[in-house]
């Protein structure tokens, strides 16, 4: 080989690693989308995403060194598919099943939730012992939310469903349906949404197979060394007591 080829070689090697820095450069630069729905967890306030679940996430993206990120709010169905299609998407709160076990990598656990079955306690006419008896009535749901996989896999044929959290409890008051399963926590915040006084809901079965952890999880495209350093900024947020006062709120 001439001196002249390889110095061409050379500066053909030099080159590509150029490129190939560039491009890992670029890849490490894509913000991050962070994703949430609107809940007694998350909510749109002046224009910017607060909530109690909310100051986690922006919390442990400080203190994982997390900077280029864009926080959203979007119908649960939408949020969901962002997270379980694309590359580089933190979602959260979301349910942790063995069914999604495998299409997220899971940061940490948020909370515990046990969603009720709830009627308006007009409602005389609507007797649930068990979750045999739910099955008569037409149930609220949102779209492609566990509780609706849930429901959906034990023979419920009478769901009606929603965008988000809020129709569906518009549904019941309106007797569009005539349940609809919500953990305590969030029937009450949608009840303050919606200026109606929480006792005019009933609680007529808990759906104890339901009892789940809230998770904030990453899609799997998302780099290993971001998932590492967002996980690790979790764990010392939960192990110094800031996660359980937050969520105490």
């Amino acid at each position: 080989m001439s001196n002249a080829s390889h110095s061409i070689k050379q500066g053909w090697r030099a080159a590509a690693a150029t490129v190939l820095v560039l491009f890992c450069l670029q890849a490490q630069a894509e913000p991050l989308q962070v994703v949430t729905e609107d809940s007694s967890y998350s909510e749109l306030r002046d224009g910017k995403v607060v909530g109690v679940a909310s100051e986690i996430v922006e919390q442990t993206l400080a203190k994982a060194g997390v900077t280029e990120y864009h926080m959203a709010l979007y119908p649960w169905a939408r949020a969901y598919d962002m997270a379980r299609l694309e590359a580089n998407v933190l979602i959260y709160p979301i349910i942790r099943s063995a069914e999604r076990e495998p299409l997220f990598k899971w940061v940490g656990e948020l909370d515990q939730v046990t969603p009720m079955f709830y009627k308006l306690r007009e409602r005389r006419d609507v007797v649930v012992k068990s979750l045999q008896d739910a099955k008569n009535y037409s149930v609220g749901v949102v779209r492609d939310d566990s509780r609706q996989e849930y429901l959906e896999g034990k023979g419920f044929s009478k769901m009606v469903v929603s965008s988000n959290n809020l129709d569906n409890l518009r549904k019941l008051l309106s007797g569009q349906v005539a349940l609809v399963p919500l953990p305590e926590r969030e029937a009450r915040e949608q009840c303050a949404d919606l200026h109606i006084a929480f006792e005019d809901l009933e609680s007529v079965y808990t759906i104890d197979e339901l009892s789940k952890g809230l998770y904030v999880a990453l899609s799997l495209k998302t780099p290993d060394e971001t998932v590492k350093r967002i996980t690790a900024a979790f764990a010392q947020l939960k192990e110094d007591g800031t996660l359980a006062k937050v969520m105490a709120q």
